[in-house]
């Protein structure tokens, strides 16, 4: 075993509560780290319910197009802990990791701590020592109460799509889940949002006007659309010719946007629109409509395709659905494995239409696996048992498109099984 995941096990068992949305105790940890939150690059503070990731990830492909040095911390992990977190374009050691995990866990004595709390200490510490030009930091959950949320004065913000989901800790309602999202939102700090509910999209405006934070949102202050070449860009500052962002999609373009607009409220001397271009044709993010070649491919019928994506709620089920249409030259069997707890009926109700056939499985080393008889149960009865997503593939009736969905801890084991590890 290595050494940083001992000392994982160890951090996990500080805080009775898995989750336990607070920042006193990451200030008192991070107070005896000398305060590493006062000592990083220029942040970019990004969140929302879907695509969060994936603007992270245009983000740092634009930045590092301009010739940044990146820091990226995100979460959860699909495969390997190191994942979350990325120091000037590499991805965390596992010697740099399992020292400063070391240090966290010195300074923090034994108190109480969330693991995901350790882990942003983590980075952070590493994030002050280590050079980089910007720093794009995911929210964990919700924004407000979030351990990424002790960074008080980032350059910009960014608040992508919010929908239902983690209902349990933000509430079952938009306006209140949008009011923890926009809890990242600081005084005269730059906001920029994409497509929003208007329930959503009210609470937004308002935080931002309460805290004199200019805000640049979508089909108010900024447009993006396809051409017949690829994506069009305008804003006060201008117009920009872009290509088609590298991940697919429809759904993207407004990420990508949300990350243009947030660069360009910041305004760095290092942006220009050919390194928009390049990022946006060049970024990548795994499990988000991934295009699969390895072992798992291997099992399908001639001519198939293998793809997946770790969307896992309502908002996802959507911008899924608005993506098939442009796959419905072929068969498409949906392969859908979700996590306890989750609303899986909502999450399959837009998919349904598009499916040829329905798989419903549970990997054995997925974490918090929805049962098989649940997911079937959600279907309305329409799903087959994989049990599993090799048994499921080797089980198609005819060639076609295959999209494996419905969580990204299932995309993680699929990925592993695939032989297509993140890097």
């Amino acid at each position: 075993m290595p050494r940083s995941e001992a000392i994982i096990a160890r951090l996990h068992a500080l805080h009775p509560r898995l989750i336990d949305l607070s920042l006193e105790r990451l200030q008192r940890c991070l107070a005896a780290l000398g305060h590493p939150e006062r000592r990083l690059p220029p942040v970019i503070h990004v969140a929302g319910t879907n695509g969060k990731g994936s603007t992270c990830a245009m983000l740092r492909a634009i930045a590092e197009a301009a010739g940044q040095r990146v820091h990226v911390f995100t979460s959860p992990h699909l495969v390997q802990f190191n994942e979350r977190i990325r120091l000037a374009g590499t991805l965390v050691t596992e010697d740099v990791l399992t020292e400063a995990l070391e240090r966290v866990e010195a300074a923090n004595a034994g108190l109480p701590l969330t693991i995901f709390e350790a882990i942003t200490a983590v980075a952070l510490l590493l994030f002050a020592e280590i050079p980089a030009d910007l720093l794009v930091l995911e929210v964990g959950l919700g924004g407000r109460f979030d351990a990424t949320n002790v960074v008080d004065r980032p350059a910009a913000c960014a608040i992508a799509s919010i929908s239902r989901d983690h209902m349990d800790f933000l509430g079952d309602s938009l306006a209140g889940i949008a009011g923890e999202k926009a809890g990242i939102i600081k005084a005269g700090v730059p906001v920029a949002t994409g497509s929003q509910p208007p329930e959503a999209m009210a609470v937004i405006t308002a935080e931002a006007a309460a805290l004199g934070a200019p805000l640049s949102a979508r089909d108010r202050d900024w447009r993006i659309a396809p051409t017949a070449t690829g994506l069009v860009f305008t804003d006060a500052a201008g117009r920009l010719e872009l290509p088609p962002t590298a991940l697919p999609g429809p759904h993207q373009a407004d990420n990508a946007g949300i990350a243009i607009a947030a660069l360009r409220a910041w305004n760095p001397p290092w942006l220009t629109e050919a390194a928009i271009a390049e990022g946006l044709a060049t970024a990548r993010w795994p499990a988000r409509l991934q295009r699969l070649h390895g072992a798992l491919a291997a099992l399908l019928p001639a001519g198939s395709e293998l793809w997946l994506d770790g969307g896992h709620n309502a908002g996802a089920g959507q911008a899924l659905a608005a993506h098939l249409p442009a796959w419905a030259d072929r068969p498409l069997h949906l392969v859908v494995g979700m996590k306890t707890g989750k609303a899986s009926a909502d999450f399959l109700a837009p998919l349904l239409p598009f499916a040829t056939t329905l798989w419903a499985v549970a990997e054995p080393g997925q974490h918090l696996a929805m049962p098989v008889a649940a997911i079937i149960a959600a279907s309305g009865g329409r799903a087959r048992p994989g049990p599993t997503v090799a048994e499921a593939l080797v089980q198609l009736p005819s060639p076609g498109r295959v999209l494996v969905c419905g969580s990204l801890y299932l995309a993680g084991e699929v990925l592993k099984a695939d032989g297509s590890c993140p890097d």
